[in-house]
């Protein structure tokens, strides 16, 4: 046998693994509501080449080999298991496991390691929480996406209605290309499922679950009860409003919280997953997802506050093109927005700077902000230049933030990347906040410079998603529990 054919005969080997470890991700996804990750990463719904890949990807971030062969056995003793819901990392678990030298076998390992989500300790499977979405457009689209997703083991968030402007719709044709924007796009693929539209009724049908559509152009007009829904977490990606006041008028009828996907004003919280979202107060109805160049900035922000210390920083973000700019030269209110987006690199402003302060309001750092908006419809990127609390190497910062992003409780939220040809559409459909660029990194003494790519669109709309869970009770726990980062 030749090396190519010892080559190809190891590729369909882990090709049948991949294969037969689809059905039991499935069946724990929709019987126990168990969402099987590798290295923080979905492996739900995935296709065997899928599944491989993340497998190759985790073991360029890590360095090390990681196979199929190693992770199946882990994800078998998961299914023999009494799981309640929970996310569990069998890259992790194999990762740790060649680390254990009680010589336990990967069973009795496995049981220990996921403890918390067995027998007593497991928490039982809830009713899912009712999700209304205000407004329908980028963002809107991309969080009915991810909430149908979501809605396929039945658990934790369910996506129940779409509000939109009255204007040339509230007919069949309306809801038709409603569901065609929603059904195919540009930039992020066509939906994995099928959409239907249910014209009598004026519902849109994705993946059998049934969205209605209700048509309004004053939030405080509508009964959400009216329509079956309860208790629900209202998201506004509108923009429209941003201050309590405002935001307050979705307190209707069967809405019970609502959420804000742009920075909020006054006294709204602004939260950023993984940094402060454990601050949000149990009665609070109104809160704020920041921007989506602050969800990129902050992770990485503290995560380097934290082993190094930061006495300043300046963020430069180069940043999309955006719907509240100009295809040609148009009259805004913007004096440069108005100016040809995709014809054009068009300096703007940054809220994204001052908002750290509410994020990380332990800090101390001044941080200012400034951004050039370019002609790429999708991905940006954040040039975090920082002055350290100490001198530190290159080498020492990558190794850090490689580490933060497999095992800590940010892992969700930085992704690391060492691909020396990285360019911005490879991070189109990136679930994380942001990813730091290994290649582009540089540390000279106290100063830091860190490259950070993030899917301003979906990206920001996974972090938008992930504070929905946590204040409807639906964000379950990881395991193996990740490192705490050590401050």
């Amino acid at each position: 046998m030749t090396v190519n054919d010892d080559v190809f005969t190891n590729w369909k080997t882990r090709e049948e693994i991949a294969e037969s470890m689809i059905p039991l991700i499935g069946r724990l996804h929709r019987e126990r509501d168990v969402t099987v990750l590798l290295h923080s990463r979905s492996l739900v719904n995935k296709s065997v080449v899928s599944i491989l890949k993340t497998h190759r990807f985790a073991r360029q971030i890590a360095g090390e080999e990681l196979s199929v062969t190693e992770t199946l056995p882990f994800l078998q003793a998961l299914t023999a298991l009494d799981l309640g819901p929970s996310q569990i990392d069998i890259g992790m678990l194999a990762a740790t496991y060649r680390d254990d030298e009680r010589g336990l076998s990967v069973e009795e390992f496995t049981a220990e390691a996921v403890a918390g989500a067995t027998g007593a300790n497991k928490i039982d499977r809830r009713e899912p929480r009712d999700v209304v979405l205000y407004g329908f457009g980028r963002i809107g689209r991309l969080l009915a996406r991810l909430l149908i997703e979501k809605a396929g083991s039945g658990n934790g968030l369910r996506l129940r209605a779409i509000v939109v402007r009255k204007g040339a719709g509230e007919t069949g044709e309306d809801l038709v290309k409603r569901a065609s924007l929603l059904r195919r796009d540009s930039i992020h693929g066509q939906f994995q499922g099928t959409i239907t539209v249910d014209e009598a009724n004026g519902r849109i049908v994705a993946n059998g679950n049934e969205i209605q559509v209700i048509y309004s152009d004053d939030p405080t007009t509508v009964d959400y009860t009216a329509y079956g829904i309860k208790n629900a977490v209202l998201i506004d990606n509108t923009g429209k409003w941003r201050d309590r006041e405002g935001l307050s008028k979705h307190l209707r009828p069967g809405v019970e919280k609502v959420v804000l996907t742009a920075p909020g004003k006054g006294d709204v919280p602004n939260v950023v997953h993984g940094v402060n979202h454990d601050m949000i107060k149990p009665d609070e109805q109104i809160i704020s997802c920041a921007s989506c160049t602050t969800n990129a900035i902050v992770p990485p922000l503290k995560a380097m506050a934290d082993e190094y210390g930061v006495v300043r920083g300046h963020v430069e973000t180069v940043h999309s093109f955006t719907n509240d700019q100009n295809l040609l030269d148009n009259y805004h209110k913007s004096e440069r927005r108005g100016r040809s987006a995709p014809l054009n690199m068009v300096i703007t402003e940054t809220g994204a700077a001052s908002a750290v302060a509410k994020a990380l309001p332990d800090l101390g750092a001044k941080i200012t902000g400034s951004s050039i908006r370019v002609p790429v419809p999708d991905v940006s990127i954040a040039i975090l230049n920082l002055q350290l609390g100490r001198e530190a190497s290159r080498q020492e910062v990558l190794d850090h933030l490689r580490e933060v992003s497999l095992t800590s409780p940010l892992k969700r939220q930085i992704d690391f990347i060492s691909a020396p040809d990285a360019v911005s559409s490879d991070f189109i459909g990136s679930r994380h906040a942001s990813i730091v660029d290994a290649g582009a990194t540089k540390v000279d003494g106290d100063n830091a410079i860190l490259y950070l790519w993030y899917d301003n669109e979906f990206g920001y709309s996974c972090q938008v998603i992930r504070v929905v869970q946590y204040v409807s009770g639906a964000e379950y726990p990881t395991y193996p529990a990740p490192a705490p980062v050590v401050v």
